[in-house]
């Protein structure tokens, strides 16, 4: 909802991606479900849907063009010999005696990377010393969640991020990444997550339940109350967008753009 009326309040294209890249996690007719969804609530996106799992070969132009410039190295650890925090670089210099590499890590260069969100203000990491080299292809072979939204945000020409906080902390990552790839990193909006009475986000993997499409204009309102909003006096869905974007703009108008 918000990336949606982010993208209408300033006159600009909402896409839809289908993340599908983890493929055992991939719940079969789960894409359709997500676009009825989305049309029955008048959601309707700008350009053709684009599924990851049919974009494997751009991932893996993008992991040649950091191999060729020596900016990623196979690693042979595996997550229980890792201590918590920051990757320790145990690989980096290549693989210890006796170990085959299992994924491949992208290396990160020194310093602070500077970030302005659009609503958390200016923030800064040091991602080289409070992440370390981060995975870009798993030890499954799968491409990593950074580098794929990385390479299709470029690809795709995407401007404006609006997503969660739960992935505030991938920012910086995902800009360094972007940089060693040639790419402008976008601007940034991170909102509220919905959260369960015992402060776990709502998701499928804590059994949330489904969205109550039966009654789209009481289920539109408590998204938007859940985004820090007043509830909408609307009696049909076009008169909730046409409040809601109107009321959006407002709050996060063109300058901060």
């Amino acid at each position: 909802m918000a990336s949606y009326l982010d993208a209408r309040a300033q006159r600009g294209r909402w896409l839809l991606r289908i993340e599908d890249i983890d493929t055992p996690r991939v719940v079969a007719g789960a894409d359709t479900l997500i676009q009825q969804q989305l049309t029955t609530l008048q959601m309707h996106w700008d350009e053709p849907p684009v599924w990851q799992s049919q974009r494997l070969a751009l991932y893996e132009q993008a992991f040649q063009t950091l191999q060729a410039h020596h900016a990623v190295y196979p690693c042979g650890c595996t997550r229980q010999e890792l201590p918590h925090g920051a990757y320790p670089g145990t690989c980096r210099q290549g693989l210890p005696p006796g170990r085959q590499a299992r994924a491949w890590r992208f290396r990160v260069p020194p310093g602070i990377e500077h970030v302005h969100d659009r609503r958390h203000g200016n923030l800064k990491q040091n991602v080289a010393a409070e992440v370390g080299d981060f995975i870009i292809r798993r030890a499954d072979g799968l491409w990593a969640y950074q580098l794929v939204v990385v390479v299709d945000d470029g690809d795709q020409g995407i401007t404006h991020i609006v997503r969660g906080d739960d992935l505030l902390d991938s920012t910086a990552r995902q800009r360094v990444l972007a940089r060693a790839l040639g790419l402008q990193p976008p601007v940034t909006l991170h909102v509220p997550l919905v959260l369960d009475t015992d402060g776990r986000k709502l998701s499928k993997q804590n059994h949330a339940r489904a969205m109550d499409l039966h009654r789209p204009l009481e289920t539109l309102n408590r998204g938007w109350n859940a985004l820090g909003f007043t509830t909408l006096n609307a009696e049909s869905l076009e008169s909730f967008w046409h409040q809601a974007i109107e009321r959006w703009a407002q709050r996060f108008p063109a300058e901060f753009w």
